[in-house]
């Protein structure tokens, strides 16, 4: 593409005039001022640097001590440039948000640290948490969910979305950063799980692919409501299950099965399975030809 439009200005020339064109016919109060969204490209790489520091991968495990207050303060100069094009929606000044942010990150450590530990002890394929650290898409989706919802918390406009949106394109699980999720939690394989907005989730979760933590609809009305499900404690969500609605609350210790699909609570203690019907014949009784091509 580079080439053909290096070779072809005109091209160039008329492709923006085609687009300005189309932007100056679209009515004023549909048109989006870009210049106060935060850059995708500085928003990756706070969060790439971020994790970085955490568990320094690229350099080798292990911190250096001289170095520690140099990435902090580059860190924060990242941030305080990703947030610029949202100071006016900010609820308080660079400096205040950015220093309770960095407040909060020895906690944040500390939570995947205890999500990590889940993974061991949850996945017998686990065999270092170096490995979960490095290799686990479910981890990497709790980690990146973690750091944006501590900017959730801090009423931080667009930047915790773009991050969780980050996390998602590269693994498939989708976790909105205003979900509240205790610790300990696992994720296996991970593929396909969504966690909405309102979301609640206890300690030592575990949930598998294809799992979603929806709402029953989706209306404009029911913005701000609880709208999605209430996990507690020691519950298990196997692969392909869905529980939705904010009035919806899974008990602590319950087992859900695979393709179960739940739109009313559970008690404590319970175990939830989808019952389907599996035939197994001698293929030389079958008269009809099966022939799948996938």
């Amino acid at each position: 593409m580079e080439n053909l439009i290096s070779r072809n200005p005109s091209h160039k020339r008329g492709v923006l005039l085609f687009i300005n064109q189309c932007i100056m016919k679209t009515d004023s109060v549909q048109q989006i001022d870009l210049s106060k969204l935060p850059s995708r490209v500085i928003a990756y790489r706070f969060t790439d640097e971020l994790l970085e520091f955490f568990f320094p991968v690229e350099a080798g495990f292990g911190f250096d001590d001289d170095l520690t207050d140099e990435r902090v303060e580059k860190l924060k100069r990242i941030l305080r440039e990703v947030l610029r094009p949202l100071k006016d929606k900010l609820p308080d000044t660079f400096d205040v948000i950015i220093n309770s942010f960095f407040a909060q990150l020895p906690e944040v450590y500390n939570k995947l640290i205890l999500d990590a530990q889940a993974f061991i002890e949850s996945d017998p394929a686990a065999e270092s948490i170096e490995e979960v650290i490095v290799a686990y898409p479910g981890f990497y989706a709790i980690a990146i969910y973690r750091i944006a919802h501590e900017l959730y918390k801090l009423k931080v406009p667009i930047l915790p979305r773009l991050i969780t949106e980050y996390a998602h394109n590269r693994t498939g699980i989708d976790i909105h950063p205003g979900a509240q999720i205790g610790n300990s939690f696992f994720i296996d394989h991970g593929t396909g799980v969504v966690i909405g907005q309102t979301t609640v989730i206890g300690q030592r979760v575990k949930l598998y692919q294809g799992v979603t933590l929806g709402a029953l609809a989706v209306r404009i009305e029911s913005k701000g409501a609880k709208r999605h499900p209430t996990i507690e404690d020691n519950v298990i969500i196997y692969a392909g299950s869905c529980i939705l609605g904010g009035e919806t609350t899974v008990g602590h210790d319950s087992v859900i099965g695979g393709n179960v699909w739940l739109t009313e609570s559970v008690q404590p203690l319970s175990v939830v399975y989808h019952k389907s019907e599996i035939k197994i014949r001698d293929k030389s009784e079958l008269n009809e030809v099966i022939d799948f091509v996938i």
